[in-house]
């Protein structure tokens, strides 16, 4: 890598407070907010609107569609007409 064009990649906390749900990772992310992690030490935090704790997909609360009856509603409406 080329020294001094790269932004620092330190330890970050992201934290979901919808889902009172927090990670540490390494991120290139920076915040003017801390907390004290488990460990006692300090880190820089980022407060994101949805995580893996929050999204539909990852909790299993995704809604089902119909799409058996939308498709069987679009052929009825736009389907060919016969010829007569």
């Amino acid at each position: 890598m080329k020294p001094g064009i790269h932004p620092a990649y330190r330890p970050v906390v992201f934290r979901d407070r919808a889902a009172d749900f927090a990670f540490l990772t390494r991120s290139t992310a920076t915040s003017e907010q801390t907390v004290t992690w488990e460990d006692g030490r300090t880190y820089p935090v980022v407060d994101v609107e949805v995580s893996a704790a929050s999204h539909p997909f990852h909790t299993g609360r995704t809604k089902v569609l119909d799409t058996a009856g939308r498709v069987e509603r679009f052929e009825r409406r736009y389907a060919r007409r016969q010829e007569r």
